[in-house]
């Protein structure tokens, strides 16, 4: 049965909906180009439209998937951010991209602790990994901001990945690793902000 309605998303900053046609643009751009070197790319045109495709409709087949980025603000998309579990894949994945020149502003970070909260608490998810190239700095920092760790028993894509496993959500409550997250990003938003505690990174 088709997936009738993608579920928004709201953070202080972002409101994350569905892939939209209008949407393509960016992510063509993003995904045709030297930037989607760690996400099996560069594709051609041909390429990156069946990808985008495969976004849309893998709504319809698991009931969840990656969302638009949006500014709050000015409504520009940002990236895409969700949950991803394509034919071949071994477990459930959450995963992100960001357009070039819109990183350095814990857009990714805001956005994938939204989206393992909604996993793990509409869907059920008691665990998720990401699956990273080693050479992707910036994911693999991210995945240890989220709390996930490497995770060598976990079945690969290929060998060229490697798996971080996101901490369950009992994991989650009991390191208080969520307020941690909230704090990093309200750094973000408010730069004067001075915290207590020991900084995430």
């Amino acid at each position: 049965m088709a997936h009738k309605t993608i579920p928004i998303l709201e953070t202080e900053r972002l409101v994350l909906r569905g892939p939209a046609p209008e949407d393509y643009p960016n992510f063509e751009a993003t995904f045709t180009s030297y930037r989607a070197r760690f996400m099996g790319g560069p594709l051609n045109e041909y390429e990156s439209w069946m990808l985008y495709a495969a976004e849309i409709g893998h709504w319809q087949i698991h009931g969840f998937g990656m969302w638009m980025i949006h500014d709050r603000t000015t409504d520009a998309t940002l990236g895409m951010a969700g949950g991803w579990f394509p034919k071949g894949w071994p477990e459930r994945e959450i995963a992100w991209m960001i357009w070039p020149g819109v990183e350095g502003h814990g857009i990714a970070l805001e956005a994938a602790h939204a989206v393992r909260g909604w996993c793990y608490d509409k869907l059920g998810w008691e665990t998720a990994v990401t699956y990273v190239d080693p050479n992707n700095v910036s994911s693999v920092n991210l995945c240890e901001r989220l709390g996930a760790e490497l995770d060598d028993e976990a079945a690969s894509i290929d060998s060229h990945d490697v798996v971080y496993r996101h901490p369950s959500p009992a994991q989650l409550e009991a390191r208080r690793l969520s307020d941690g997250i909230q704090m990093e990003i309200r750094k973000f938003i408010d730069p004067q902000l001075k915290p207590r505690g020991v900084p995430l990174d």
